[in-house]
């Protein structure tokens, strides 16, 4: 798709502009009052602030401990400082803040590494090296991160860093092209791609903001852009071969920020650079669908159908969902992002758990350029239908005021949980029965020794268990014989565990309707099915049955013994989507289980 264009590419590829840069003062002071306060605010927050320390020990701590968290904080607190001061001496205009700048850049430069520890190694799925070899830099996320972050604020503020410190913007140009520019033209990371090798959100995550070092710094010439432009074209093809025509997002809606998101950002660099080449991808079936994605698997409010790593709390939508789907031509879409923005009462995301959004500068630039449009855009957003991702098995209905999602694909997916089969259920806009999704990064997370961790396993998402045997990961273990009907799937669930002598049929159909939810499980192994159900409600007994907590009712047919138990949440990254209590509901069945919720 991208590389059948370069023949189209034209003489000269244009520096890219982002917004205006800052000496545009015209711009920066037409920009709505609340975005100017908003971005005044940080600024003066962070002004505040020291930066943060980041010695020897610990970037150790992850090799030592396996904990990521600690120098992630540290690092992100860097690029998010320098993003607010930026951004408020951009409104302001009357250098107060330069000096807290340009040391800000000068401590990033000063790091040994840009990649993250966890990332620290040059061979996919290899351990991580003890330290990083500045002689190499290495090129991860959070490397491509920092360089599009200093490009940035070097086309923002070039002119007035240079007067105030001479030699800074020739230090950032330097150390841009030393970590980022040279790497990325001479060296093969496993992200750039390489024939039919799976990728993930790396590719178009990073070659975004690559994309952005090369069309953002002015000592780049015209033969190292174009170079940049043929491997990102190639780098994108082998992103895009993942996704089916559908456009699922097999990692998830938290991800989507990160895969489909990003893929629109190096898309606009490179259609704005050669509109005539790349600007009628906008227009692919493929391409369109990979944008309405969030909108599809939107629960409502803050809430989104979630499975693997995500998080039901995958993010408010906001300017650059607004961008994709004016580029792909999705009144629904834009509709979404424009509602969801006005909901957001913080729509810079700073205080996400996700990191990431509150460290591009872009991002920012974006949303209050784009705010007064969001702003006024008809709120005409509604609730899509139903939907089936067949390329993925991901299927989502809406009756009423319920919401059914399901996960009938397979354990191979990129942030892969043992979840084929699992449902989530939201009533009222309100979580049912949930996916918990995923615990602060450690170590082991991304390591053979990842489904040891509970919330990867099956036994603790809303699916059956045999004497206490749970499903494998690899996409060889799956459904099969899947059907869709209306507001209802249906599909055979066996193959999705390993060999369990006297299993060889559990099938599950589940619908919805105004009325409620209906599960039907039917087996043929001869022993007790324990069926594991999870909800941040506390289940009480209730007519031969469950309330959760007045939201609605869970009513198993008789003789279906049912056991309650407790789950505490200590785990931050938790705490973000779920109170300090969770509960495991085990219904434990013989042969077939019909199960209403209303």
């Amino acid at each position: 798709m991208f590389t059948e264009r370069l023949p189209l590419l034209p003489a000269v590829l244009p520096a890219f502009r982002p917004c205006p840069p800052a000496c545009q003062r015209a711009d920066w002071e037409s920009l709505p009052d609340t975005a100017r306060q908003r971005l005044l605010d940080a600024g003066e927050a962070e002004a505040a602030r020291s930066i943060a320390p980041m010695p020897l020990t610990l970037w150790l701590d992850f090799i030592r401990s396996g904990r990521r968290a600690d120098w992630e904080e540290a690092t992100f607190s860097r690029r998010a400082r320098l993003c607010a001061l930026v951004c408020a001496e951009c409104v302001e205009y009357r250098g107060r803040y330069l000096d807290a700048i340009a040391d800000t850049i000068w401590a990033i430069c000063e790091e040994s590494a840009w990649q993250l520890p966890a990332h620290n190694s040059y061979v996919r799925d290899t351990p991580q090296l003890p330290l990083p070899d500045t002689a190499r830099p290495l090129i991860d996320l959070f490397a491509a991160e920092a360089g599009a972050l200093l490009a940035t604020v070097h086309f923002l503020l070039g002119p007035e860093l240079e007067k105030a410190y001479p030699g800074l913007t020739t230090r950032i140009e330097q150390e841009v092209r030393n970590r980022i520019l040279t790497p990325y033209l001479q060296d093969h990371f496993w992200w750039m791609g390489n024939g039919n090798e799976p990728m993930c959100n790396w590719t178009s995550w990073c070659t975004q903001n690559v994309l952005l070092c090369f069309f953002l710094l002015p000592d780049v010439s015209q033969e190292e852009r174009r170079a940049a432009v043929r491997q990102a074209a190639y780098s994108l093809d082998c992103f895009l071969k993942d996704y089916g025509l559908d456009g699922c997002c097999n990692e998830g809606a938290q991800y989507y920020r990160h895969a489909g998101l990003t893929l629109w950002g190096a898309l606009h660099i490179l259609s704005s650079a050669a509109p005539e080449a790349f600007g009628p991808l906008f227009r692919e079936e493929k391409i369109r669908n990979i944008a309405e994605y969030i909108l599809n698997v939107h629960v409502d409010g803050p809430y989104y159908l979630n499975f693997g790593d995500c998080s039901p709390l995958a993010g408010r939508c906001g300017a650059r969902e607004y961008l994709f789907a004016k580029a792909v031509g999705s009144p629904s879409l834009a509709a979404l992002a424009a509602s969801d923005f006005r909901a957001d009462p913080d729509p810079d995301h700073l205080t996400a758990q996700d990191a990431s959004s509150r460290i591009n500068l872009w991002y920012r630039l974006l949303t209050a350029f784009t705010q007064r449009e969001l702003e006024s855009h008809p709120d005409t957003a509604a609730p899509a239908g139903d939907v089936w991702y067949p390329s993925v098995g991901v299927f989502a209905a809406r009756r009423g005021s319920w919401v059914l999602g399901a996960k009938m694909g397979s354990n191979g997916d990129s942030h892969n949980h043992n979840d084929t089969g699992s449902i989530t259920v939201y009533k009222d806009g309100r979580p049912f029965l949930i996916d918990i999704g995923v615990e602060s990064y450690t170590r082991k997370t991304f390591s053979p020794q990842r489904y040891e961790i509970w919330t990867m396993q099956s036994g603790w998402h809303n699916l059956p268990t045999f004497d206490g045997v749970m499903q494998l990961p690899g996409a060889e273990y799956a459904a099969r014989d899947i059907q869709i009907g209306e507001g209802s799937i249906s599909a055979e669930l066996s193959g999705a565990y390993p060999p369990i002598q006297g299993l060889s049929h559990y099938r599950r159909t589940v619908s919805v309707t105004p009325e409620g939810i209906t599960l039907v499980d039917e087996t043929d192994w001869p022993g007790e099915v324990e069926l594991t159900l999870m909800t941040q409600l506390h289940p009480q007994l209730w007519g031969g049955g469950l309330s959760l907590e007045g939201l609605g009712l869970i009513q198993p047919g008789s003789g279906v013994e049912v056991t309650v138990q407790p789950v505490p949440v200590t785990d931050p990254r938790l705490r973000t989507a779920w109170p300090d209590t969770i509960w495991k509901i085990s219904m434990y069945f013989y042969n077939k289980l019909i199960l209403h919720l209303n």
